[in-house]
């Protein structure tokens, strides 16, 4: 059954879709400013996951300096949710996997989250990481009057967390071919150095914005006419990344189809 918007439910802090077969979780991290409505601002991405039998859990943050934070409130805003679900009997067996999927910062909170603290993941799909310097990734830094300030933990501290702590063994990391902001290779060389045999990176076509894109639906009238066949070829070729990249985490969440 298709997940639609108005299935959406606020739970705990988070944005929740509970399709009728659940046979996995997923716990999704949008990227920075857009991670504070990841319902809306992902919407098509994540629906299409639950429509195919993942309970979907999408938890905001607000954006800030210190992502070591942020990290430790979505963790718990995902733990207060989970109990929740469970508490209420809305999750229909008593072990799902759980697997984390992060955008742009939505990775970086991912990676640290694994690494500060004990969670249970089956893997994680991390989607256009960047783990850019502050002065790097906020535009007119410089002007803002807010001197040296940095993130906490740092990019080299972020790195050196993940080299020694991270604990989730099983990553799928995806690359965009028209990307100038991820940083996915530098990543994949400290993942390999701790799991060498359960990382990967999958490279697509695509920006750094396309799992934000939405479909264009495009509705034929009684009588199928030219307009229609341009329409639903403009549809296609518009949606094409958008697609790949959703049949990709699909296929990786289950691998045997």
């Amino acid at each position: 059954m298709f997940a639609s918007t108005s299935q959406w439910r606020e739970i705990e802090d988070s944005w929740v879709l509970l399709p009728s077969t659940q046979k996995g979780i997923v716990h999704f991290l949008g990227g920075a400013f857009l991670g504070t409505a990841p319902h809306i601002s992902y919407r098509w991405l994540l629906e299409e996951i639950a429509s195919q039998g993942y309970v979907v859990i999408a938890t905001p943050f607000n954006q800030s300096f210190d992502h070591g934070a942020i990290a430790r409130d979505v963790f718990y805003s995902f733990e207060d949710c989970l109990a929740y679900l469970q508490g209420r009997s809305l999750l229909k067996k008593s072990y799902l996997p759980i697997y984390g999927l992060g955008h742009s910062m939505g990775c970086k909170l991912h990676l640290l989250m694994g690494s500060l603290f004990t969670v249970e993941r089956a893997g994680n799909i991390l989607i256009s990481f960047n783990n850019y310097a502050a002065k790097d990734a906020i535009p007119m830094m410089d002007q803002m009057n807010i001197g040296n300030m940095e993130f906490i933990p740092s990019p080299l501290e972020t790195q050196a967390i993940i080299q020694k702590s991270y604990q989730v063994s099983r990553n799928l990391l995806i690359k965009f071919s028209n990307d100038n902001l991820d940083q996915s290779l530098r990543l994949s060389d400290l993942l390999r150095l701790r799991f060498p045999q359960m990382t990967s990176i999958q490279r697509l076509n695509g920006t750094h914005l396309t799992p934000l894109s939405q479909d264009i639906r495009w509705q034929v009238g009684e009588t199928f006419t030219p307009l229609d066949a341009i329409g639903q070829w403009f549809k296609q070729e518009f949606n094409r990344d958008l697609y790949n990249l959703k049949n990709e985490v699909l296929r990786w969440l289950n691998p045997a189809g």
